[in-house]
């Protein structure tokens, strides 16, 4: 595969917080198993240091993914292991994903696909490319040898190893806000700062009962929200931010955590506030007295409603700090 000596742009980094209030029990496993008798089938998922429950910015950033993809309509071409399978672009340019022996689906190059270039995607093998697209992207030469087809009316190749696309969206770990937990350690139900939830299977034929026991993050508690957008395309970032907003308004309508069917883990969103940092602010802080920093944050926005009623001044905000504007 031919190397690319071209770094990616960095035009600013775009920071948006909030406050994620848990509004029904919610449960993210921590996925250890406790033997004890009588003790938790499924604990939640607790901070090492602190043994605080927290919530992992990879459940976030999986949810927000599988929102969008079923959002944008993406066809699922990559299996997750386990009979799963999601959608990924295997190049950075367009293509097909192989699924089975000739039967074959399109899938949207990481350079303009929404979701590979938010979420990152990782290169496939033995997918199918255009000739001409090859040719133009120095991979023809060795693959020249792999078989070819039409697909689509598309001359095609097999291409033996696709391209990686590293994310342009981080979403940190997500921990209890200094108030909440003060409150979570006053609860008396016999487990650290969470309760118990206990369910019961019952056999259809003789009606014998399978209880077990979940443990949950009590409705009321708030976590801290941070997700860090990496501006590398000015024209791409708007949407990319659209997109994001949307996402979190489905996922207030949706489930976090496990069990989501069944009452657990609605959560809202509260308070956000935007902040973005040009490069030339970066390199301008080693320079800058103190509380001169030049970030401009937005006013704040109360809720995911407030954001969606309000893009278009976060889309002028953010267009008036980019380079050209």
């Amino acid at each position: 595969m031919p190397v690319s000596y071209a770094q990616k742009p960095l035009l600013g980094k775009l920071t948006l917080t909030s406050q994620i209030c848990v509004e029904t029990g919610l449960h993210i496993g921590g996925g250890g198993e406790n033997l004890d008798i009588g003790g938790l089938d499924k604990p939640v998922i607790r901070d090492p240091l602190t043994k605080y429950p927290y919530l992992p910015g990879s459940s976030l950033k999986g949810k927000l993914r599988s929102i969008l993809e079923r959002l944008l309509n993406k066809p699922l071409n990559r299996p997750g292991g386990s009979g799963t399978w999601r959608y990924e672009s295997d190049d950075l340019k367009d293509g097909f994903t192989e699924v089975e022996a000739g039967r074959f689906i399109a899938y949207e190059g990481a350079n303009t696909c929404q979701i590979s270039r938010l979420f990152g995607s990782t290169g496939g093998s033995k997918f199918w490319m255009p000739i001409e697209t090859t040719r133009e992207e120095g991979l023809y030469e060795e693959n020249k040898n792999n078989p070819t087809s039409t697909i689509n009316n598309q001359n095609c190749i097999r291409i033996n190893r696709g391209r990686n696309a590293p994310a342009r969206l981080i979403i940190r770990d997500c921990h209890l806000v200094p108030e909440s937990a003060e409150k979570l350690k006053q609860v008396d139900t016999g487990l650290y700062m969470t309760e118990w939830k206990f369910e019961n299977g019952i056999d259809r034929v003789t009606a014998a009962a399978n209880p077990r026991q979940l443990e949950r993050v009590p409705a009321g508690s708030k976590f801290h929200f941070e997700l860090v957008y990496t501006v590398e395309n000015k024209d791409q970032a708007i949407e990319d931010l659209q997109n994001i907003a949307i996402a979190l308004a489905i996922l207030e309508d949706d489930a976090l955590g496990g069990h989501g069917s069944r009452g657990y883990g609605k959560v809202r969103f509260q308070n956000f506030q935007f902040s973005y940092r040009s490069l030339a602010q970066y390199r301008q802080i080693t320079s800058t007295p103190p509380g001169t920093s030049g970030l401009q944050p937005l006013e704040t926005i109360p809720n995911t409603q407030a954001l969606l009623d309000n893009f278009g001044s976060l889309s002028e905000y953010v267009n008036r700090l980019l380079p050209g504007d």
